[in-house]
């Protein structure tokens, strides 16, 4: 009898969570990293091997390097900071060629295609310093040999448009011909676990669903299903947004996934935002 494959998490977030979901279902053990002792907790909750690593100190670094060794596949999804990206520094004297390896990147490394498309072999552009960031970690683990999987804008149970408009507040922004895509949390996990079925496919896949769209129309359907009034409208003005909205309604793009559906026999769960919406308010009847 064949011992069960083994996943490590590096990191344990929003979409971390949501594939190791998607692994134990697939029949995989999975470990997640943590910083500190309060963050177990959850992990343990979730049936997940808690690995401590705090990649701030010595001891931390090893206890990574030990746990990718330990491990048939590993996924980072922990950000760079402002010296780098903390895991490529603490592997970074490593063989991991027998671990196969996957970071989760995101489109915003295209930076702004004045909503032409973007595919996985086109020169990266970011614009904001966290995308330029993003780029540099994107391209090193790419050297590293990792599957590199760049993430729309990341929405699912707790985290869409549909928790925006029960919250209140919630604005429109109305700027003409302004789209991105999204993607729906359970959509990547399945694209995570069928790249690992499949060794031999390498290199980037963007990870989006089908229908690039603004953030105003996704607004409206939300209110629309929920049956709630319509979100207050208003131009978008750089001057009146936080520099964080400034910077994402700055840039415009559309991002194919044709290369993720050939390569991987994928297809999005959730192709539309509004069918990743509907199954949201579903899954709140249900459960």
């Amino acid at each position: 009898m064949t011992s069960a494959r083994s996943c490590l998490l590096i990191g344990y977030g929003y979409v971390a969570r949501a594939t190791a979901r998607r692994l134990r279902e697939a029949g995989w053990q999975v470990s997640a990293t943590v910083r500190s002792q309060t963050s177990e907790a959850a992990v343990r909750a979730d049936d997940v091997a808690v690995v401590r690593a705090d990649l701030a100190t010595m001891e931390g670094a090893a206890a990574l390097r030990a746990a990718v060794s330990a491990h048939d596949a590993a996924i980072s999804s922990v950000p760079p900071g402002m010296s780098g990206d903390p895991v490529l520094k603490a592997l970074e004297d490593m063989d991991t060629g027998q671990t196969w390896l996957g970071y989760l990147s995101t489109t915003g490394v295209y930076g702004d295609r004045q909503g032409g498309w973007s595919f996985e072999w086109d020169a990266l552009n970011p614009g904001p310093a966290r995308s330029r960031a993003r780029a540099e970690a994107d391209l090193a683990w790419q050297a590293r040999g990792a599957r590199v999987f760049r993430l729309g804008g990341i929405y699912g149970p707790g985290r869409s448009a549909i928790d925006r408009i029960r919250e209140g507040g919630a604005i429109a922004w109305i700027k003409p011909g302004q789209v991105f895509g999204r993607i729906h949390v359970d959509d990547i996990a399945s694209a995570l676990v069928l790249a690992m079925d499949r060794p031999s496919a390498h290199g980037v896949f963007n990870l989006v669903d089908d229908w690039p769209s603004d953030q105003a129309e996704v607004l409206w359907g939300a209110a629309d299903m929920l049956g709630a009034a319509p979100p207050q409208e208003r131009t978008f003005d750089p001057g009146e947004a936080s520099p964080m909205l400034a910077s994402f309604f700055s840039e415009c793009r559309r991002v194919s996934n044709a290369r993720a559906k050939a390569a991987l026999g994928w297809r999005p769960a959730y192709p539309h935002w509004r069918d990743g919406l509907k199954a949201i308010l579903v899954s709140e009847n249900i459960n």
